[in-house]
């Protein structure tokens, strides 16, 4: 079982930037992939990033250029750096583990808003 705790969200004006950070209770370098999602009032949450085991990283084509994914291992962190923030990126934005063919571990989300 793997408990993830996000935090780093808040208020922030359209251009500013924001730094999220997941915190995994166990070890991540079991995990075949670690990413953020977010949900906007009244939409499906979306992929906003993540990277897999093997190495590789992707991007919704929305971020693409202006969030960065990241991790620090010694520490079972997972980063997601936002740049140059936009009104549209006002979501709950959620941290997720998979252990594929086992489980999907889910934190309790952080808030982050953007004003225009």
């Amino acid at each position: 079982q793997v408990q993830l705790v996000e935090s780093g969200g808040g208020l922030v004006q359209a251009g500013g930037s924001l730094r999220l950070s997941c915190v995994a209770s166990g070890s991540i370098f079991s995990m075949d992939a670690m990413g953020w999602y977010r949900q906007a009032p009244g939409k499906l949450r979306e992929l906003v990033a993540l990277f897999t085991r093997g190495g590789s990283s992707n991007y919704a084509d929305s971020v693409k250029g202006r969030f960065t994914i990241s991790r620090d291992s010694a520490k079972n962190t997972v980063y997601l750096q936002m740049n140059s923030l936009k009104p549209e990126d006002t979501a709950v934005y959620y941290c997720n583990a998979l252990e594929i063919g086992i489980a999907s571990y889910w934190g309790q989300g952080t808030q982050v808003t953007v004003s225009s």
